[in-house]
């Protein structure tokens, strides 16, 4: 037996974390009886790989509508609630294009990104390194939220009435800002105590 590689796997951005028949069917064919899969707190799974037909394992996955990701310091793809009021209204194609954008991105430290789509903020939006949340017909873009802790506070606004084009843009940039000045092993957390929320635009 080769080398195993963990990857990240859910069934895409959509109306919950949802799998069908078939997407597990597909993952336990590169599974053992002794084999575990993990199920992480950001609606991913990770699943051992041989490593060496990680290429062709990662094509058949996505064959089936899998979506995979990389594991360890990089953005998570992105936390949705369970959006209930259908896929236009609750900005389900904003969510897809923006994880589309920064899934997978390497970072000083594993980023979490979370989206709602409305006020209610079943995603949990408050509580992750970076969220997002649906007001009426805009967005509204929060940060340094930490879930975790004797020290767990919500996110605080950084921006609101935010156009899709503007959220994107934004969020690249604070992206962007945590890659290039965040040191080895730091949390976007304590990156944004000691950098500063406006210095996340500068």
């Amino acid at each position: 037996m080769g080398n195993k590689v963990k990857i990240a796997v859910n069934g895409g951005i959509g109306f919950g974390a949802k799998l069908n028949l078939k997407q597990l069917m597909t993952i336990s064919k590169h599974m053992n009886m002794e084999s575990e899969i993990e199920l992480t707190t950001f609606q991913q799974l990770y699943i051992e790989i041989q490593e060496d037909k990680k290429e062709e394992v990662i094509k058949e996955f996505e064959s089936v509508g899998l979506k995979c990701y990389p594991v360890g310091d990089y953005v998570k793809s992105l936390r949705t609630c369970n959006f209930c009021k259908g896929e236009e209204r609750e900005g389900m194609p904003v969510a897809k294009e923006l994880n589309r954008r920064i899934a997978g991105k390497p970072v000083p430290f594993t980023l979490k990104v979370a989206y709602t789509g409305c006020p209610i903020g079943c995603g949990e939006p408050m509580l992750s390194d970076i969220g997002v949340m649906k007001y009426k017909d805009h967005y509204n873009l929060y940060v340094g939220g930490k879930a975790k802790g004797k020290d767990a506070e919500v996110g605080t606004l950084l921006r609101e009435n935010l156009t899709p084009e503007e959220l994107y843009d934004i969020v690249e940039k604070v992206i962007a800002t945590y890659t290039k000045n965040g040191k080895k092993r730091e949390t976007f957390y304590k990156f944004l105590k000691r950098l500063g929320k406006e210095q996340l635009l500068s």
